[in-house]
């Protein structure tokens, strides 16, 4: 039996029992791999902005971004397995959805980012990007934004403030520049107006010309256009134009790693760098590109691309298969034909004004902040030190899951609470979200 949206019923039961596949994920799966939660939660199937227990419990998904349009949404679904019924294999061979889907992919982005590369995640693709970069300029060195993340490879661990700076980081490369975080709550320049953007990218610049100086000019300078893992971070106006056409005087690649925030998450526009009017020569996509299917790409210019045809080939086995262009293809129809992206806006700005009003009734909650639905709660011990309280978020995070909701952390200090739901996440969705926050807040207020 067919549901009326076209979903068909599955029996999701699964063979073995949570305590025995916790014990077989020990076994077999290495011990750095992580579960959410103080009681992991075993999840067996996921509809829109929902997952689903093997007990049958359902929860309130606020942070899997992955599932852009929503978990098993059918038109996502019936595209792979209509494709993948027919025909899978490389680009090695034409096929109309390939350049199908690189047509629609730049006719999102400026006329100048006209040439498509795509991958099988976003770590690859800022992997691919930095690849490109070096290309062009030929220069090694990498600027990067304080704090940041941007993959899992060996050489994206090596730029990744998060990881490099934390538990088994190396520290710092020397052909790594770090630009300061344009934290407007928490960093050395706060507050609003023009002042604080300026304030940020002067020491941007002194960053890039130190690198010039000690003769190891960065050749890209990739940012998140709302940096993610360092907090939900909203960069001042200004920041993000200013940032890469700095890169461009000291003749560095401006990457816009959008793996995060693209495809209309900010609401105002499809990319969250072009929110910002900033225009980057390289644009990274990935995680909510494929809507779980593992897809990712890059779009740069012509002569970027130009630069890296230097006779060697660039070849990925999966990267631009016919499945994965078809399931691209249905992300993109699903998020015009449903209007996400404002939808997306609307609901954002009505969980941002809530959020904000449990604030007022919160001491703890220092911060609310965000863009269309990718939102950031930052938690404190005292509102005037700004002392980040990773313990209260945590509690806040467990408590919630134990409710049906489901919220993690991120930042620094692992105090923000991050919120970034699929864009079906509604209006009725956001008052749960909100209700439980206030609701947390409040019973572990009383002890």
């Amino acid at each position: 039996m067919t549901a009326a949206d076209g979903r068909v019923p599955v029996d999701v039961t699964p063979a073995r029992s949570t305590d025995a596949i916790f014990a077989a994920r020990r076994a077999h799966l290495g011990p750095s791999l992580s579960l959410s939660y103080r009681t992991p939660l075993h999840i067996v199937r996921g509809e829109g902005a929902y997952l689903f227990g093997a007990d049958g419990r359902s929860y309130l998904d606020c942070v899997n971004n992955v599932a852009h349009v929503g978990h098993a949404h059918p038109r996502v679904v019936e595209a792979g397995v209509a494709q993948m019924r027919l025909l899978n294999t490389n680009t090695r061979y034409l096929h109309e959805h390939v350049v199908q889907y690189a047509e629609r992919l730049t006719a999102l982005l400026p006329d100048h980012l006209e040439v498509c590369y795509f991958t099988n995640s976003g770590s690859e693709a800022n992997e691919l990007a930095l690849r490109l970069a070096r290309a062009a300029t030929g220069r090694p060195d990498v600027a990067t934004v304080d704090v940041a993340y941007h993959g899992n490879t060996q050489r994206l661990i090596e730029i990744s403030p998060y990881k490099f700076n934390g538990p088994g980081g190396a520290g710092r490369p020397d052909d790594v520049h770090v630009v300061p975080l344009p934290d407007r709550y928490r960093g050395p320049h706060r507050g609003e107006g023009p002042g604080v953007s300026a304030a940020y990218l002067a020491d941007a610049d002194l960053v890039l010309d130190t690198s010039v100086g000690s003769g190891r000019p960065a050749g890209a300078v990739i940012a998140e256009a709302i940096p993610s893992v360092a907090g939900q971070i909203v960069p001042p106006d200004g920041w993000l134009a200013g940032l890469f056409e700095a890169a461009r005087r000291v003749g560095a690649v401006a990457i816009a790693d959008e793996v995060q925030v693209g495809f209309g998450r900010v609401g105002i526009a499809t990319w969250a760098f072009a929110a910002q009017g900033a225009t980057p020569d390289i644009v990274t996509m990935g995680k909510p590109i494929g809507n779980g299917h593992p897809l990712g790409a890059v779009v740069t210019t012509r002569a970027i691309a130009g630069a890296f045809a230097n006779g060697m080939e660039y070849f990925n086995t999966f990267g631009g298969n016919p499945v994965s262009a078809a399931i691209g293809l249905a992300v993109l129809d699903v998020i015009a034909d449903e209007d996400l992206q404002d939808h997306a806006r609307v609901t954002g700005e009505l969980l941002l004004d809530g959020l904000r009003a449990v604030a007022r009734h919160h001491a703890p909650i220092g911060d609310v902040r965000g863009q269309g639905l990718f939102v950031g709660v930052e938690l404190v011990r005292d509102r005037d030190t700004r002392e980040p309280d990773a313990s209260l978020a945590s509690e806040l995070v467990n408590r919630a899951a134990e409710r049906g909701v489901l919220l993690s952390t991120d930042g620094p200090d692992h105090n923000v609470i991050k919120i970034k739901p699929p864009l079906v996440f509604s209006a009725a969705d956001a008052d749960r979200l909100v209700e439980t926050v206030d609701v947390v807040l409040t019973e572990i207020a009383a002890g």
